[in-house]
């Protein structure tokens, strides 16, 4: 599965629509989850590269958006050196073909030479 785009419709399913069972689809996003925010804090933009859809739109903790080469051109930057990157909470739930993440996180590191620390929220729409 590839991620396809964060949308306010998939965080109204989330909340109204009936979830699955915690296993197959819902285990492996959980899983590349995981793996993004450790491929995030080693700046391994060939697993991320690999991860995402060519159509992803991130939406960053203030609001700027950027595409995926834009995303992947921050995540390499010299100035940016993350130390963590941990989920808080993360749940997943799967309608039919489509799983939906949600959760929040917490980074922290160097940019531009300054300490950062931000908690954010995520919605990550997912389908085959």
């Amino acid at each position: 599965m590839k991620v396809i785009a964060f949308t306010w419709i998939a965080i109204c399913a989330a909340t109204f629509a009936p979830a699955q069972s915690d296993d197959g689809p819902v285990a492996k996003v959980l899983a590349l989850e995981h793996a993004w925010n450790q491929a995030e804090q080693r700046k391994d933009t060939k697993a991320l590269d690999a991860t995402f859809d060519n159509g992803l739109v991130y939406i960053d903790y203030d609001g700027s958006i950027s595409t995926k080469a834009e995303f992947l051109a921050h995540t390499k930057s010299p100035s940016l050196l993350p130390e963590q990157e941990i989920p808080e909470s993360m749940t997943a739930h799967a309608f039919g073909t489509i799983v939906i993440a949600t959760g929040i996180y917490v980074t922290k590191g160097l940019e531009n030479g300054k300490p950062y620390a931000r908690r954010g929220r995520f919605c990550r729409y997912l389908g085959s």
